[in-house]
């Protein structure tokens, strides 16, 4: 294992849980900023810009 890679792995946990901190805040402004928000419905949307923006970084760091 070279460095980087024992420096992230190191910090998954870390990395995970911003990850996931990013999600729930995001559903949390839905939330403030559409009462009636469908949970499920609102985190799939979220979900999705995530996803896709993850799959528009990759490319940029695939070889």
């Amino acid at each position: 294992m070279d460095a980087v890679q024992k420096d992230l792995q190191n910090r998954k946990e870390e990395i995970e849980n911003e990850l996931e901190l990013l999600f729930k805040a995001n559903l949390k402004i839905v939330d403030w900023d559409v009462p009636e928000a469908d949970d499920a419905e609102a985190g799939l949307i979220l979900w999705n810009i995530l996803n896709d923006k993850l799959q528009e970084m990759k490319t940029k760091f695939t070889k």
